[in-house]
């Protein structure tokens, strides 16, 4: 697997077309970092990291969040921006804005995973990783 990223964001979107409830993904670091940053701003309903055994470091299991009564994904989408053939960075001043300010966009910058608005409080810049709205 070359993009291990979008791997993430195209398992999420899989198992929201199925209407699954569960997804399961292998771990990593960074595919832990932007578990949190969904779940902190309310896009997943919550998370568990499962340990592997040996030289593997385990899986991710994101429970997805649905509206109850219309059974509508709280993820309408979720597009990767930055892939490995075309980096996209951004600086505090060019920080893109995802529906007006609507949806978030995902930034890896040198003080973590976060979203766009929290890096331009922090007044970072970094590489831009994905878009959710």
């Amino acid at each position: 697997m070359t993009d291990p990223i979008s791997d993430l964001l195209t398992r999420i979107r899989n198992a929201i077309k199925a209407k699954h409830r569960i997804v399961e993904i292998p771990a990593s670091n960074i595919k832990k970092d932007i578990t949190k940053v969904l779940f902190e701003k309310g896009y997943i309903l919550n998370y568990k990291f499962e340990e592997g055994v040996g030289r593997t470091q385990g899986n991710i299991k994101i429970a997805l969040k649905y509206h109850p009564i219309t059974k509508v994904s709280a993820i309408k989408t979720l597009r990767r921006a930055s892939r490995p053939g075309l980096r996209k960075y951004a600086g505090v001043k060019t920080m893109p804005r995802v529906y007006n300010g609507l949806g978030v966009a995902i930034v890896t910058t040198s003080q973590g995973v976060m979203t766009d608005k929290e890096a331009l409080v922090k007044n970072v810049g970094g590489e831009v990783i994905c878009y959710v709205f």
